[in-house]
């Protein structure tokens, strides 16, 4: 199995101070339309293979856990053998025949220090020896109504095990869960809004949308740059810092942001500055900052391929995608405050154009929707290059500049 014949890519999972826990992979194997494929051992041993073999852990998740969907066929053989009992968690999907045979292979994978994670849990008698055996257990929050989500909690408080909550849509959701105790939660609820009506944006944050649109403009030449930069010393210094590290390496250390312009260029220095801007708004966390930083370069990425337009204009839609979730009013608002090309503005509030198509394609394999991924035209193996290329960048950048 060759690596352009799979997607991998990844959803975070998080702690109750919405720091990032673990990911949990998501991909699709081959031509099939899903990812919840019917022939389940195959997937799951091709994941396995590209994500642990071809492309490696520490390039899809760091140093955080792996949550890995598993089939009955898959625990019972000797697959497991490839992967580092201390980087995954084995999530049993909810469809496993459970049996003797299953439950003396899941106690023997603990007993080599595996994690078990049960997935998409609904309570029934014969899964109790599995619940005796889990680390986590997940609960579809779209599954259940409130009350249901609620006897579940009941019924499994006594056990030593944590709750997570998958599919969770909202912050208020995610307030809800943790008043009902879950330790962990799952979804796309951090890059969703949440918007109380008539908010504007606050007079300190439009200054700041204004410095990012300004630094993005492709208009602006050496000494504005250093200008524009140079007013905020803690903006110069964390850029020195990143400057100075081993992502962008130059054979002297820079000293200043005017030497920096001219070894680097202007428009790094200016998106490097964007994301040093972005990095500092503290109130967010750190993933919603990772993700923007990361779907900005995938989509920088994706453009060099697309064509078609300047990769900053690529980069600057990636970035300000998540605005309506940083700032908390709805992006239309968000971007009223910005003097963007009409391009940019449909590309961020309709999709449209190449800019909109290739936004499109990076926010699909975001989210692991394999169909809007696949019919965006654009190669399937440079699309999970610039995937990766772009967590990988991200997660280097954001060690430096926070």
């Amino acid at each position: 199995m060759v690596l352009q014949d799979i997607f991998v890519g990844r959803q975070p999972i998080y702690d109750r101070h919405l720091d990032c826990y673990a990911y949990e992979l998501l991909y699709r194997a081959g031509d099939v339309a899903q990812a919840g494929v019917s022939d389940g051992n195959q997937a799951t041993s091709q994941v396995v293979y590209n994500a642990v073999l071809e492309i490696g852990l520490d390039k899809l998740v760091g140093q955080r856990p792996a949550f890995i969907n598993v089939t009955r066929d898959f625990l019972l053989s000797d697959y497991t053998a490839v992967i580092p009992p201390n980087r995954v968690v084995l999530e049993i999907l909810e469809d496993v025949e459970i049996d003797g045979r299953l439950i003396g292979a899941v106690r023997r994978l603990r007993a080599r220090g595996y994690r078990i994670a049960l997935d998409d849990f609904i309570y029934h008698p014969h899964m109790q020896p599995l619940v005796e055996l889990a680390d986590i257990i997940k609960i579809d929050m779209l599954r259940l109504d409130d009350a249901q989500v609620a006897r579940h909690v009941a019924r499994l408080r006594p056990y030593p095990l944590k709750l997570l909550a998958e599919k969770v849509e909202t912050r208020e959701q995610f307030r809800r869960c943790l008043g009902l105790g879950f330790e962990y939660s799952q979804g796309y609820f951090l890059c969703r809004p949440e918007v109380v009506k008539g908010r504007q944006v606050a007079p300190n944050r439009v200054a700041t949308l204004r410095l990012l649109a300004r630094l993005q403009d492709p208009s602006v030449e050496l000494r504005e740059l250093g200008e524009i930069i140079g007013h905020d010393l803690s903006l110069v210094h964390r850029m020195l810092r990143v400057i100075n590290s081993a992502e962008v390496y130059l054979a002297h250390k820079v000293e200043s942001i005017h030497r920096a312009i001219i070894l680097l260029g202007t428009r790094f220095v200016a998106k490097l500055a964007s994301l040093v801007i972005l990095a500092r708004m503290e109130d967010q966390p750190a993933e919603l900052i990772t993700t923007a930083i990361t779907r900005a370069r995938m989509c920088e990425l994706l453009g060099a391929v697309a064509g078609g337009e300047r990769p900053d204009a690529f980069f600057l839609v990636g970035l300000f995608s998540t605005l309506d979730a940083i700032l908390g009013v709805s992006l239309e608002a968000a971007l009223s405050q910005l003097p963007l090309t009409e391009k940019v503005r449909a590309a961020l509030l309709a999709r449209e154009g190449i800019l909109g198509e290739v936004l499109d394609c990076a926010i699909a394999f975001e989210r692991g929707d394999w169909d809007t991924v696949t019919s965006c035209g654009l190669d399937r193996s440079a699309i999970q290059d610039s995937y990766l290329q772009a967590i990988s960048w991200a997660a280097e950048m954001t060690s430096h500049i926070r």
